[in-house]
């Protein structure tokens, strides 16, 4: 791929990455690879075909050769004394083949008239057949050798006796063979290179092999036919080559290339014409291309998008400005939220009783969470913290009216359970779209560190007693603010002593999930409070939050994290 953009190219380089380049590249590869593949799968066939009519000429040859040799002669009784002669020689003599000395061992049988009558009909068949070499032979299967006993070769004759050794297997082939088929041997000899041999075995009246009338055929004649064939073949193909991706290339030129280029032409003029500022253009439906495929659609598509595309501006403009303004209204939303929560620290300044802080961070522009804390008097503290159903603005606007009702039901000195109570049934009475929320309502007295709490449906909170580590404290829970009119709630009572702390979170805390959908838990949060279980409620928090970052590292948010802790301290006197 090309690093430079069509615009960076300059012209030979834009002509050789053409489509039309790119065109003739492909279509002339394919039509090489289909070359290549079809005068693979035609040498294999013609190679096939004219070794197997070779054989085919061997056998029958060896079968005639057979015939006359045994009409004319007996080769199967001087096959037999041959062999006779040959096995009553020890091995040390047999090693001498080829010498004058082991030939004179047979030179009785070179005068013999069997002998004469077999070479001349043999040397007749190899010279009319256009055959290397037509001979009788037989297997020395023991020492793996072929005995020669007539062999007419002119140029290298082997005298009877004299034997050649050769391959187990094919020599197994020969002797083994079941009379179905032709029979022959393809391999590679040193002394004479490739060769196939054919043959026809001759049998005594007892139906053993004395003897084989083989036939001998130089692969060579194969290698010179196919190297022909190549070529003829070759020079075929790249003319055909040549005709094919003309036409092609012609082809694809005129329905693909030129019709393209004419759309890309379009396109420019009409980037050309928009910047001008020029409204109700007319480039792409000017285009008169009928090709009848996709390319002739792209050229309708761009002329429906260059008559839409006016109107679509005209939409995105407003859209656009719908999207800013309700982006800045989102913003001012967040603002407000957080002012609407307690976010000065220290929030009692005057206060050395106690300390408190929290922390909301929405899931989205605004959440549905919400803590808060208050003095109903100077000697009561109130803490909530909730959770609406849902995010977004709903829930956000949930839960301002909410926290109202809470803190106006808390200012009028009510018990937890009642505060809860009543803001269930002012909920309630007018919730048509369903909308619930969990809630931990706590009043402190902070001359005496009696804590009077009420659960609806939210989570446990964390308490750690002086000495001791942050637990969960299982309280009773009541049904959710909003789910059913009428509900009545349980409180209950804690003593806290000085150095008491008190942690109260929503399940976006727990339930915070990294990437792989595993989530943070109660343990993990349980580890990150004490890990200094010392340290001031803004210092706790942080530990919490710094640990739920490193658990889901780069994971989407998906729930708001609201978070609060308040610590009790020596009573003054």
């Amino acid at each position: 791929m090309p690093e430079k953009t069509v615009r960076e190219m300059s012209a030979a380089q834009r002509k050789h990455y053409s489509l039309e380049a790119k065109t003739f590249r492909a279509t002339l590869l394919g039509c090489i690879l289909l070359g290549i593949v079809m005068l693979i799968v035609g040498l294999g066939l013609y190679s096939y075909s004219l070794t197997m009519q070779y054989v085919n000429h061997a056998f029958y040859i060896s079968q005639y050769a057979s015939m006359s040799a045994t009409y004319g002669a007996d080769p199967l009784a001087f096959a037999q004394e041959v062999m006779e002669k040959y096995k009553s020689l020890n091995a040390e003599k047999r090693m001498k083949t080829g010498t004058a000395e082991y030939r004179a061992e047979f030179s009785e049988f070179e005068s013999a008239k069997n002998y004469t009558v077999l070479i001349n009909m043999l040397s007749n068949y190899t010279r009319s057949e256009d055959v290397s070499d037509v001979y009788l032979a037989m297997y020395d299967e023991e020492n793996s050798a072929m005995v020669y006993i007539v062999d007419p070769d002119e140029e290298d004759r082997l005298l009877p006796g004299e034997w050649e050794p050769v391959n187990e297997k094919g020599m197994h082939k020969f002797l083994d063979w079941n009379g179905e088929g032709m029979l022959y041997d393809i391999e590679h000899i040193d002394k004479y290179g490739w060769i196939c041999t054919a043959g026809t075995p001759l049998r005594n009246d007892k139906g053993k092999i004395c003897a084989f009338l083989l036939v001998d055929v130089t692969i060579d004649n194969v290698l010179t036919g196919i190297r022909t064939y190549t070529l003829q073949v070759t020079v075929a193909m790249l003319l055909i080559i040549m005709i094919i991706s003309f036409l092609m290339i012609r082809h694809m030129k005129k329905t693909l290339v030129e019709p393209i280029d004419e759309i890309a032409n379009a396109a420019q003029e009409y980037a050309k014409e928009r910047s001008a500022g020029v409204k109700d253009t007319n480039c792409f439906a000017s285009l008169d291309i009928h090709t009848g495929d996709e390319v002739e659609n792209l050229s309708l598509v761009m002329a429906d998008m260059e008559m839409s595309l006016s109107e679509y501006e005209e939409n995105l403009t407003k859209i656009t400005a719908e999207k800013e303004r309700i982006t800045t209204e989102l913003n001012l939303a967040t603002r407000i939220q957080a002012d609407m929560l307690p976010n000065v620290y220290p929030a009692f300044p005057d206060r050395s009783e106690f300390d408190i802080y929290a922390t909301m961070d929405p899931a989205k522009e605004v959440g549905g969470d919400f803590y808060d804390f208050f003095l109903i008097d100077s000697n009561h503290l109130c803490m909530v913290i909730a959770d609406v159903s849902g995010k977004g603005i709903p829930a956000a606007l949930f839960m301002m009216a909410t926290k109202i009702i809470l803190a106006n039901n808390a200012m009028m000195g009510k018990s937890p359970a009642q505060i809860l109570s009543d803001t269930n049934a002012a909920i309630c009475s007018n919730n048509r779209e369903e909308m619930f929320v969990t809630v931990w309502l706590g009043i402190l007295e902070i001359s005496t560190g009696k804590l009077t709490a009420a659960n609806a449906g939210h989570e446990y909170p964390a308490l750690k007693n002086p000495g001791g580590a942050f637990e969960l404290l299982k309280d009773t829970h009541g049904f959710v603010i909003g789910g059913m009119d009428g509900i009545k709630y349980k409180q209950y009572e804690l003593m806290l002593e000085p150095g008491s702390k008190i942690f109260l979170y929503t399940d976006g805390v727990p339930e915070a999930t990294d990437a792989q959908g595993n989530m943070f838990e109660k343990e993990r949060m349980l580890s990150a409070l004490n890990k200094d279980t010392n340290a001031a409620p803004e210092q706790i928090l942080k530990n919490v939050h710094t640990a739920i970052d490193e658990f889901v590292k780069s994971a989407e948010q998906f729930d708001d994290l609201t978070m609060l802790c308040m610590e009790y301290k020596k009573i003054e006197e």
